[in-house]
């Protein structure tokens, strides 16, 4: 069997590349962090990898909105050397190819502006819905519980009970365009994590709901369920020291994030290799 190759991209504000790559590394998959230039200027090409990673940070220091100007940039940007293709179409060729996406925090932001999620009826690259400022009009930098939806098609969540994840971000919360994305998002089980109380039920009150998001929602996948963005972050506890009452509390040595990362490297393992 062959490796599972995930790439990373960097650049231009991006600051979680690291941890991300670590765990990718740590569920089973040879992780490399590429710059986003690289790709534009063909050096790395997008097919040669089985699941992509867009880390958080603060792209291109969320001018126009959070990760809109670096959608922008992804979007109608050209690959030098390749027929002049705007690096869209390798995105659109490596989903239709049956590859994993992975947006965390701006990453999500990222994959929302690009139109990658929640793309209803496989509608890639048209923008449905946004994630605006905070009800609290501040940062939020806390921990959080969040429910996992059963019957969620989102493949990194399967088999997953309730998280508790870091979050950090000033505007996290989730809007779609209009009622009707809300009710197809709903339908679909694509809200496939929900922020929640600690008893495991989704809540709108704060700050269990750290932003305000409709209808609870921390994370989108794509009907495929091999697009995946969430605010929180998984890659952020790996391991039971990451987690904020580690000398207080007996913890598997594993940390809960960890497992969106298994659940991505098993499913290319499956099905790609």
């Amino acid at each position: 069997m062959g490796a599972v190759r995930a790439l990373v991209i960097t650049g231009n504000g991006t600051n979680c590349e690291r941890e991300m790559a670590h765990a990718c590394r740590l569920a089973g998959a040879e992780a490399t962090v590429v710059h986003t230039a690289e790709l534009f200027a063909g050096r790395v090409r997008l097919a040669d990898y089985h699941f992509l990673n867009c880390p958080g940070g603060f792209l291109d220091g969320d001018d126009l909105g959070s990760a809109k100007a670096g959608a922008v940039r992804l979007k109608y940007r050209r690959v030098q050397g390749d027929g002049a293709r705007r690096f869209l179409e390798d995105l659109l060729e490596f989903i239709a190819a049956g590859k994993l996406i992975l947006g965390v925090c701006n990453g999500f932001q990222l994959l929302v502006k690009l139109g990658l999620l929640p793309a209803l009826d496989g509608a890639y690259g048209h923008q449905v819905s946004s994630l605006t400022h905070n009800d609290s009009g501040r940062f939020e930098d806390r921990w959080v519980h969040l429910a996992v939806d059963p019957d969620s098609p989102c493949v990194f969540t399967r088999g997953l009970g309730t998280l508790y994840l870091p979050v950090r971000h000033g505007e996290g919360k989730f809007v779609p365009g209009e009622h009707e994305v809300l009710t197809a998002i709903e339908g679909g089980h694509l809200a496939a994590l929900r922020y929640a109380d600690a008893d495991g039920l989704p809540t709108q009150s704060y700050p269990l709901n750290p932003n305000g998001s409709v209808g609870a929602i921390a994370g989108v996948c794509d009907p495929s369920g091999r697009i995946f963005g969430l605010m929180p972050h998984p890659e952020a506890f790996t391991h039971r020291t990451n987690h904020p009452r580690w000398t207080r509390e007996e913890l598997p040595e594993e940390g809960q994030g960890l497992g969106l990362f298994r659940n991505a490297v098993e499913f290319v393992r499956q099905h790609l290799l």
